[in-house]
Parts: C-alpha cells; sequence; structure tokens
C-alpha cells in the first residue's frame, strides 16, 4: 500500500497545459478514453485545468471534476463552469454509486496514495460502471542525445507510485475488474537540449519539487549542466509520447 500525500500543482497552473501538449493532445487523449468508458456520467478526479473533461464534453460525455488545486481549478472553471469542486482524492464528496465512470488523467502520480484514490473511485463508481485511469512514465520514441543526458534523472522520475502493479494491486483491494490495457494517445513534440534544461531548473516536473539540495546538486546540476554542452542546444528535437490506460469494470 501506499502512505504517499498528495500533490497540488498550484506552483505551475499557469504553465501546465503548454508544457503538455495543449488542447490539441487533450483532444486526441479524450477520444481514446471514450471507447474504454460506459454510457453515462464521468467523475474526473484531478480534473486539472479541465483540459481533457473539455475535450470529452465535446464529445458528448457528461462530466464533473474534482482537484485539490485551486490554482488549476480556476482554469477548469473557465472550461467547465460550476461543475468542478476542490476535493482531495481519497475523501471525495460524491455519494455511493453515484457516477458511470471515474477517470483519471495523469493524476495518480500526484494524488500518491493509489490505494486511496482507487478504494474511492470504486465506492463512488456504480456497479457495472468503469474507472479509468492514463498514468505511469509515457513511452518515449526515438531515444536521442536529449534521452541519453537526462538519463541520471531515471531514479528520481521513476520513484512513483503509479505503476501498473499498483494499480492492479489496488484495483484487486477495491474489488475492481481487469477491463483491458493500451498505450494511448500517442503525440509528437519538440523541446531542444536549451528549453528541456530550463524546464529542469524551474522544477516543472513534480518529480522535481521535493528534490533535496545535495541532490540536486550532485545528480540534477550536472544533467542541466550536460544538456546545455550538447550539439546545437537551441535546435529542438522531435519525440513522441505514449501513455498508459488501464480500465477496470465495477
Amino acid at each position: 500500500m501506499n502512505g504517499r500525500s498528495s500533490r497540488s500543482f498550484d506552483r505551475i497552473a499557469d504553465r501546465y497545459d503548454d508544457r503538455r501538449g495543449g488542447a490539441e493532445r487533450a483532444v486526441v487523449l479524450a477520444a481514446e478514453i471514450q471507447p474504454w468508458l460506459v454510457p453515462g456520467t464521468v467523475l474526473e478526479v484531478g480534473v486539472g485545468t479541465g483540459i481533457v473533461s473539455a475535450a470529452l464534453r465535446a464529445l458528448g460525455v457528461t462530466v464533473v471534476g474534482v482537484d485539490l488545486s485551486a490554482g488549476m481549478l480556476r482554469h477548469a472553471r473557465q472550461r467547465l463552469g460550476p461543475t468542478v469542486a476542490r476535493a482531495d482524492a481519497t475523501a471525495l464528496p460524491v455519494a455511493d454509486n453515484a457516477v458511470d465512470n471515474v477517470v483519471f488523467v495523469t493524476a495518480l502520480h500526484a494524488i500518491g496514495d493509489v490505494y486511496g484514490a482507487l478504494a474511492e473511485a470504486a465506492r463512488v463508481v456504480r456497479p457495472g460502471g468503469r474507472v479509468v485511469a492514463v498514468h505511469g512514465i509515457p513511452r518515449r520514441t526515438p531515444d536521442d542525445d536529449l534521452t541519453t543526458a537526462v538519463a541520471p534523472l531515471g531514479p528520481l522520475r521513476d520513484d512513483r507510485p503509479d505503476t501498473a502493479a499498483t494499480l492492479d494491486g489496488a484495483a484487486s483491494a477495491a474489488d475492481l475488474s481487469p477491463a483491458g490495457v493500451a498505450w494511448v494517445a500517442s503525440t509528437g513534440f519538440a523541446e531542444s537540449p536549451n528549453e528541456f534544461a530550463k524546464s529542469i531548473e524551474e522544477r516543472l516536473w513534480s518529480y522535481l519539487w521535493n528534490v533535496d539540495d545535495t541532490t540536486w546538486r550532485t545528480v540534477v546540476t550536472p544533467v542541466i549542466d550536460r544538456l546545455r554542452a550538447l550539439s546545437d542546444p537551441d535546435r529542438p528535437r522531435e519525440y513522441r509520447l505514449s501513455p498508459r490506460l488501464v480500465a477496470y469494470q465495477a
């Protein structure tokens, strides 16, 4: 089980969408999530800026959402109106068996308590409903000089609670049955070494938020230096990311 606490994304709320593919990627994600849903309402837990929920709504899906971050919810309310609320994923302000689907989109690593979050999802979803999670470290292709340069950050990035094994264990504990797995929403990005170095310096990624000074000096700073020393550091490197989707049946 997992005792990690949730992380609030207030610190990057105003930059979040731009760094993660924006509306274009959200539309692709929504289109690939929809076939895994059963007909009816969706509760997105960790709704963030509401960008994926808005894309689901454009497909005709009825969506409501919750998030811990007041900063992210400011953006969500602009997109979704008064159908979002501030709440922790492990204590949802929702009645038992009240929704047809619960969706987590790249949120469980920040929620931390995967067992608690899936137990709450199982409580609020109706029998026969679905719990769907887009989670884990996305597959990145191809490998390039930028990938090699940031490899030493792997142990920091990989220390996350939303692994496939953890989700399956939490789902089983919550009496949710496996309903399928897929790699979804392959999306193209382009980023230069200097841009990536800047995002690290700004601690844009949640796995860097709580890095201590010693680790920053001995692990992170050398990666930043290595990125800036790459050949042609202002030339964007093109790559694709594909996150993992897993669905469970209530």
